[in-house]
């Protein structure tokens, strides 16, 4: 689409008094939709502008992190459009195995069934059942908060065309020697009962207890602390440092394990840190990553002491207990034997928790599919050392490297049966067969398909290039990859961002999945707070988008958008940005009504006032700072930047000045409509990125045109005038002042007085009637008694109050502020001079009784001088 450039204003521009969200947003995003603006053409000319939605789970729905992120690609984007750009805004969404499967499990729970009842083929089929009808809530949600996303390319991790992607890439790697099956420690949940990958662990403070037990007799003894006893069942030696002098004499010996039947060895090993705890620790290789390595270089053997479910398995009395009782049975046991020396409890330590469910996460040996993912980290690095991609903010770099250059291999596959399916074959004599997606598998007795599925991140890792067509070099492909930026939180920046440029530099040639990484914070609540539904802090979007209208969520987020630092959000600043919205639109309803108009070419500058080219002089170094903060991904700049200029300069200044102008009538008042319409028609599409509906409605309004989304991005003109601009600051000094002291002294921002004004000494004389008007100030009469002379910015300004206020009950109200501002400075000074107190009391006590004492100073010579200005009672 283009802009109808031939459409004109319309001949009486009509706008409700009042704006109205609701009436208007849904109607809008339908209309744009309908037109196509958000597709893609990949046979276009233009220079192509790529981002990819980090693809939301299917289970999901929209909460005010993705509200945040695609308020974030959604502007960028739909600048880009605006610049010329053929711009793809990639959605779709994550099949998200966990969550899905446990989502369809409970649904199959409250009919008394289990997937195991269905079997594996009837439960995919039901999964994909409610997929069709219940997945994917959250698309609708992003057209409610106006995202521009090319909706016909919409694309899904488990269709044909990603299937196809993910077998290609695996069979690749397979044959590369870069994927292989082995037995290590992997995040299992017992819940769930799959491995889990990192970032589906979270992590937090539990009450635990610490208990240490005696291993050995008489000299041969040795002293471990543990916070899981259990697994003692499974320990296999007790490792101690090489230089420890204390238990030198042990290593190499066997000593006995409590409440068994068997010796272990004492091992040597630099892991075992020997100022921690007594310097001895127990080796579960089967159940900790750390002892597993330990248990490698010593070649000690993996007893698993648990199954899937986390039940003890070990023959003897504790067989059969769920791991938390016999956690208590062991310790009883062993308390019993003389075998504990301390215990301490409660411990708070860091536990492992599975995201989806909320169970304890177990360390656990098991046979698994990995990626060897050496090579392809150190290409991952380089892609950004050597400057093929751009982190931003830069101070996130070390943190990337921190990841990528200490990778461990990836475990990728998952006991789920919802998700890509591990496409390898097993013969009946071991044999293991990977089949590309045009390959036939083999068949015969005895030949099955591995039972697995691949980690949910494997076929996301592909996310920006399979879902243009790869393996297949499609159009699509061709024109848009690499993608131009990824917009993602810094939280993933370890997990999805990392598996994206694996895989992307490996089955692109080298070439990487995007030219920047821009990172954002997380969404916090107004305190700082993690929003978490268990803490009462969350938030739905969807809430605040009823109640205050998706431009004022989308510009609140904005507004916050530091990169790479969260973003504490309260409702109240939702309320403001409603209140913006509505400014915008009740100053230009308010500007269209009285002249602003966009037909014909702009005056010459000969022809305007310094008013008019004061604010065009500021909208042109608007526009170039926006520029300049938009290509720094500074959204929370740029935002206040749109806010303060908008507000305050073009409704609170340029047009209030121009009131008497346009009241006026005559040449002069259609220069001023001629440049206030520029000046809206430029702002609005500034804006417009951040907050599209109403910027749309107001601006197709204003113009005539089609639609402000295909408009034209607005361009620096070049045009300044510092000679305006300093006027026009002159002018604002004196209003400024003036309005300060018509606040202290209790005036009504809209009420009247008699005023005199002296310009003679500045060059404001052509600006008096625009200052009367600003000022409320009415012309001096033959009665006109000057009650209060204001020196201000080299302008003389007199007013006569007398009759405007209760003179006697305003000397008794700033008489008794006065009084309090004495009480405390004294307080102040007396603390301040007291040596006893200064020196016991904390540095932010102190400087904050100075800032009080500081306060109290100016308000007790602000009030001095307003007693002073008052007329004579």
């Amino acid at each position: 689409m283009t802009e109808n450039s031939q459409a004109q204003p319309a001949a009486n521009p009509e706008l409700p008094t009042q704006y109205a969200p609701a009436e208007v947003e849904g109607k809008l995003y339908e209309r744009w939709v309908e037109r196509g603006y958000f597709e893609a053409d990949e046979k276009s000319g233009k220079p192509p502008y790529t981002i990819v939605i980090p693809p939301p789970n299917v289970t999901g729905s929209l909460h005010l992190g993705h509200a945040f992120e695609h308020t974030i690609i959604d502007a960028l984007t739909r600048r880009k459009r605006m610049q010329g750009y053929e711009t793809l805004w990639q959605p779709g969404m994550d099949h998200a195995g966990i969550a899905t499967q446990n989502v369809v499990e409970r649904e199959l729970a409250k009919e008394g069934k289990s997937r195991h009842d269905l079997g594996r083929e009837a439960f995919v089929e039901r999964v994909w059942q409610w997929k069709e009808e219940s997945g994917g809530q959250i698309s609708g949600q992003m057209r409610r908060l106006g995202d521009g996303v090319a909706w016909s390319r919409e694309r899904f991790t488990m269709d044909d065309g990603l299937s196809a992607a993910v077998q290609t890439i695996f069979k690749r790697l397979f044959d590369d020697g870069l994927i292989y099956r082995a037995e290590r420690i992997i995040n299992w949940c017992p819940r769930c009962l799959t491995a889990i990958s990192d970032i589906e662990v979270e992590y937090q403070d539990d009450d635990g207890e610490l208990v240490s037990i005696k291993y050995g007799d008489g000299d041969e003894t040795l002293v471990v602390a543990t916070t899981r006893a259990e697994t003692m069942l499974g320990d296999t030696a007790v490792a101690v440092h090489p230089d420890d002098e204390r238990y030198a004499h042990l290593v190499g010996k066997r000593i006995k394990l409590p409440l068994t039947d068997r010796t272990i060895p004492v091992v040597a090993d630099t892991h075992v840190d020997p100022e921690f705890g007594t310097g001895a620790v127990k080796v579960t290789p089967a159940h900790d990553p750390n002892d597993f390595e330990i248990g490698r270089r010593h070649d000690l053997p993996n007893i698993t002491v648990m199954d899937e479910r986390a039940v003890i398995t070990v023959p003897g009395p504790f067989q059969g207990l769920d791991r938390f009782e016999a956690r208590s049975t062991i310790v009883a046991a062993l308390r019993a034997d003389g075998r504990i020396v301390a215990e301490k409890r409660p411990y708070v330590h860091s536990v492992g928790h599975c995201s989806r469910c909320k169970t304890t996460v177990e360390p656990r040996l098991s046979l698994q599919w990995w990626v060897k993912v050496a090579p392809l980290a150190k290409e991952a690095g380089d892609a950004v050392r050597d400057g093929r991609v751009t982190i931003h903010p830069k101070e996130m770099e070390p943190r990337y490297f921190g990841w990528v250059d200490n990778l461990n291999d990836w475990c990728i596959s998952r006991q789920l049966w919802w998700g890509h399916r591990i496409p390898v074959w097993h013969g009946p004599d071991g044999e293991t067969v990977c089949v590309g997606p045009n390959e036939e598998p083999p068949t015969g007795e005895g030949w099955h398909q591995d039972t697995d599925v691949l980690d949910t991140w494997f076929s996301s890792g592909l996310w920006p290039f399979s879902t243009l067509g790869w393996p297949e070099q499609t159009p699509s492909l061709e024109k848009f990859y690499p993608n131009s930026v990824l917009v993602t939180g810094y939280d993933i920046l370890f997990f999805w961002v990392a598996r994206m440029m694996m895989f992307g530099l490996y089955a692109m040639d080298g070439t990487p999945p995007f030219h920047t990484i821009a990172l954002h914070g997380m969404v916090r609540d107004q305190f700082g707070k993690k929003m978490s539904k268990s803490y009462g802090n969350a938030v739905n979007p969807l809430d605040w988008m009823d109640t205050y209208g998706s431009d004022a969520v989308r510009f609140t987020l904005a507004r916050g958008a530091n990169p790479g630092v969260d973003v504490p959000i309260g409702e109240d600043w939702v309320q403001g940005s409603r209140n913006f919205a509505n400014k915008i639109w009740n100053a230009t309803r308010f500007a269209m009504m009285n002249g602003a108009t966009v037909e014909g070419p702009l005056p010459d500058a000969s022809q305007m006032s310094a008013t008019d080219r004061w604010i065009l002089s500021r909208l042109n170094e608007t526009v170039a700072q926006v520029d300049a903060l938009y290509e720094d991904y500074q959204f929370a700049k740029l935002s206040d930047a749109l806010f303060h200029f908008a507000w305050d300069e073009v409704f609170d200044w340029y047009v209030e000045l121009s009131k008497t102008t346009f009241f006026a009538g005559g040449e002069q008042a259609k220069v001023s409509g001629r440049v206030l319409g520029e000046v809206l028609d430029v702002t609005l599409r500034l804006l417009h990125p951040i907050v599209p509906f109403v910027t749309e409605t107001l601006w197709t309004t204003l113009t005539g045109k089609e639609s402000v989304v295909v408009a034209d991005w607005p361009a620096d003109s070049g045009f300044r005038d510092q000679a305006a601009e300093r006027e026009i600051e002159h002018l604002q000094q004196v209003v400024t002042e003036v309005r300060r002291f018509r606040a202290d002294q209790g005036l009504q921002s809209g009420q009247k007085v008699p005023g005199r004004l002296d310009l003679s000494a500045t060059p404001l004389a052509a600006h008096e009637a625009a200052i009367r008007q600003v000022l409320r100030l009415q012309a001096a009469g033959e009665d006109f008694h000057a009650t209060a002379t204001l020196p201000v910015a080299g302008a003389k300004v007199e007013l006569d109050l007398s009759g405007t206020i209760d003179v006697p009950a305003e000397r008794k109200r700033l008489t008794k502020d006065r009084d309090a501002a004495e009480k405390e400075k004294q307080q102040a000074v007396a603390k301040l001079g007291n040596e006893a107190f200064l020196a016991k009391a904390p540095d932010n006590v102190v400087d904050k009784i100075r800032g009080r004492l500081s306060k109290a100073e100016a308000d007790i010579e602000r009030i001095t001088a307003q007693l002073a200005a008052l007329p004579e009672s």
